[in-house]
């Protein structure tokens, strides 16, 4: 388990204008062109990417691992998603999503809750746990917030409850940062696909509840948490994004044995 920074304010990062560029000109600079020597500080540390269906994360996470591959030598890296990620994984996956696409075949939040958990549990043994002694990076696109925020402040069920069983399942892992794309559910609607799953069928009120989850926990744990405007255009949320892990690799805690 990893140690970390004394608790701080939550970081929310906004965007800031870039005078130099216009409306109609090209990004000011791409993967290839930045200096991202920086990331190399996170070497052994565990990062995650949350946030709500439609905030552009899964985007940003393909960005952050092609920035860390065009280093040379590039950083060795552990990407994983949820669910799924081990054979076991993936089998709960398809679970999970034939639960969702068939009819007479839907499931109880706490039933879902514990899937999600049994394929973490899998993941964190099997993936996790030994990239992070390897010393590798470790990026996982949805973590045990994004339980917290969909099956619990929006799900119904006791956070108490969904904490017990994140330990027995993560060994009480806790990752070093977790980054909250944020956005308003009336935003992340006009992103999505009309050919909606399950879970982003839901409505307004739904999502609304889920963003709501995700800042609560940035704001009871800002010393984990970084919150970043997801609203705006993909290059400056990767400004954001990249600005933001800058500052905090000069801040990090000694990595400890985990």
């Amino acid at each position: 388990m990893s140690t970390h920074t004394a608790a701080r304010s939550p970081i929310h990062v906004t965007a800031q204008p870039n005078p130099s560029s216009s409306a109609g000109s090209k990004p000011a600079a791409s993967n290839a062109a930045a200096d991202y020597s920086f990331l190399r500080r996170y070497a052994g540390r565990f990062i995650v990417f949350e946030g709500p269906d439609g905030s552009g994360k899964s985007t940003q996470f393909r960005r952050l691992t092609e920035a860390c591959k065009s280093l040379a030598p590039p950083i060795a890296l552990c990407e994983v998603r949820e669910p799924g990620g081990t054979p076991v994984g993936e089998r709960i996956r398809q679970h999970i999503l034939l639960a969702r696409a068939e009819e007479g075949l839907e499931m109880g939040v706490r039933c879902e809750m514990l899937l999600y958990m049994a394929s973490r549990a899998e993941l964190v043994e099997r993936r996790i746990v030994p990239a992070l002694k390897r010393g590798e990076l470790v990026l996982a696109d949805r973590f045990v917030a994004s339980t917290l925020a969909y099956q619990g402040a929006a799900g119904g069920l006791s956070m108490a409850d969904i904490a017990g069983v994140a330990r027995v399942a993560t060994r009480n892992l806790q990752p070093d940062l977790v980054v909250v794309f944020d956005i308003d559910e009336k935003a992340a609607a006009k992103r999505l696909s009309p050919l909606l799953d399950r879970m982003e069928a839901k409505g307004a009120e739904f999502h609304r509840r889920v963003r709501q989850g995700y800042l609560d926990q940035a704001k009871s744990d800002p010393g984990r948490y970084a919150v970043v405007d997801a609203s705006r255009g993909e290059e400056e949320v990767w400004g954001q994004l990249t600005a933001m892990l800058r500052g905090r690799a000069g801040s990090l805690s000694a990595r400890t044995t985990r």
